[in-house]
């Protein structure tokens, strides 16, 4: 008797994962590295550059300054905006001493960079010259003046600076707009504090200084 011829069964077909194209790997790659610059930028650091010499000689024009964000807490802003959101809690509240980055409390169009001089409650006052915070004299080893300079320069105050406030002045005394001309900066305007330079270059002579370069700022 002849047996039954038994058919053999289909290989089961395996599904196999489609492979991601090169296009949408990349586009993906540079998603994610947006994302984390901006993260980086708004919580972190984030780079500048001033033109002004308000800041000399501690700050050369030219200089390209990484601001520290986290250390006061970040600034929370609307995209590509200075309207502020409030802001995170930070490590310490900005101190004497401290070189910061803030929105410009009469123009939030411009970013400013200064020395805080005095904080909310101190009483600062200039005499002839010489920087005086609560009728003690300061030492200010970072200030420069000119020959004459502005009238600011040679006596203001005493002022009390409004808690919540820091006074804020330039290295360059006579040539700095700031809060003995147009008073006080919110602590809300502050944006975080300028801790090195990573760069620097002269467009009008178009060299690079290097010795400047890694310099903490002081």
């Amino acid at each position: 008797m002849a047996e039954p011829q038994v058919k053999p069964r289909a290989a089961a077909k395996v599904a196999r994962p489609v492979a991601k194209s090169n296009v949408r790997e990349t586009l993906e790659a540079i998603a994610v590295a947006l994302l984390l610059a901006l993260l980086i930028r708004t919580f972190v650091v984030q780079a500048y550059k001033f033109p002004s010499g308000s800041m000399l000689p501690t700050l050369q024009i030219g200089d390209h300054l990484l601001v520290n964000k986290f250390v006061y807490g970040p600034r929370l802003e609307i995209p590509f905006t200075q309207v502020s959101l409030g802001r995170l809690p930070g490590l310490r509240s900005p101190r004497r001493g401290d070189v910061i980055v803030f929105v410009n409390p009469k123009d939030p169009s411009q970013d400013f960079i200064k020395r805080v001089v005095a904080v909310g409650g101190e009483t600062v006052e200039m005499r002839q010259r010489h920087l005086y915070v609560n009728g003690e004299p300061v030492d200010d080893p970072y200030a420069t003046y000119r020959l004459g300079g502005v009238d600011k320069s040679q006596h203001f105050g005493p002022y009390v600076v409004p808690q919540g406030t820091v006074f804020a002045m330039g290295d360059n005394r006579d040539e700095s707009s700031d809060s003995r001309f147009w008073g006080p900066v919110p602590l809300e305007n502050v944006k975080g504090l300028a801790v090195i330079i990573y760069w620097w270059w002269a467009h009008v002579r178009h060299w690079l200084r290097w010795e400047r370069l890694g310099r903490l700022v002081r």
